[in-house]
């Protein structure tokens, strides 16, 4: 059955997310980047929050736990790690499966960011949320994990169907593209870069995406054919992405 999104900008760059099952009326908000952010909207919607889906342990994806489940009562589902800083409810990991209403979401380990990143991938909508695992035309920074981990991580999603929206969880495409143009001549990226600093000029947000667009122009998904860029030519699938990784990191632009 069909869901509703509602997107609504957090913190200082994060984002919102509310997902309704149109079915049921069940309404989960994954992640809790600002409690009272995600309370206002909740209120301005008229729905009644059922359910957490927390993506990784980091505060502002799981800093508002508390406050929103005394709020509400919504029950708390996540990885293990979030354990660290908030109650569980339910622990999940890779394979299993999380029902919001007559919506089902799978479960996608995607380690690196942190040791226990998850995805949730609604395969009837075409939707994925991400947390800090992928970002348009970027991907999370290495916290815990090493390259092999979150290059296998991202391979995942990347396997998913291209018409998948993404909703990943910062505003952060147009300092990626700035990236992205520094290592990467392909006239898609180089053309996504320039829509991307229009809209972001305009207020407009760049999120969510989509997975053929993330293949098509996102230096880490497309890190094998700009290992040469990154003086890591011939070096495995894992370590072009670790040498891209780096450069970013060290990028000044």
């Amino acid at each position: 059955m069909p869901i509703t999104v509602r997107q609504f900008p957090c913190l200082s760059d994060n984002y919102g997310f509310l997902v309704r099952d149109d079915a049921t009326g069940l309404v989960a908000c994954v992640d809790t980047p600002d409690a009272g952010a995600i309370l206002a909207e909740l209120d301005r919607a008229g729905w009644r929050l059922t359910t957490i889906l927390n993506t990784h342990w980091h505060p502002d994806h799981a800093g508002g736990n508390a406050e929103i489940k005394a709020a509400t009562g919504a029950e708390i589902i996540g990885p293990a790690e979030v354990l660290r800083i908030s109650p569980l409810d339910r622990e999940v990991k890779g394979g299993e499966t999380v029902m919001l209403g007559e919506t089902r979401f799978e479960v996608i380990e995607v380690g690196g960011h942190t040791l226990g990143h998850i995805a949730y991938h609604d395969a009837a909508d075409a939707v994925a949320f991400v947390g800090d695992a992928l970002f348009a035309m970027g991907c999370g920074r290495m916290f815990e994990g090493e390259p092999e981990q979150m290059w296998a991580s991202l391979q995942r999603l990347a396997a998913l169907p291209e018409d998948t929206r993404v909703y990943c969880a910062h505003e952060y495409t147009a300092s990626n593209a700035r990236f992205a143009i520094s290592v990467d001549a392909a006239p898609q990226v180089k053309a996504r870069a320039a829509q991307v600093f229009a809209a972001r000029e305009r207020g407009e947000p760049t999120v969510p995406t989509t997975i053929g667009l993330e293949r098509a122009t996102n230096p880490f998904l497309r890190a094998p054919q700009l290992a040469a860029a990154v003086d890591a030519a011939g070096a495995p699938d894992h370590l072009a992405f670790a040498a891209v990784r780096l450069a970013k990191d060290q990028f000044k632009g």
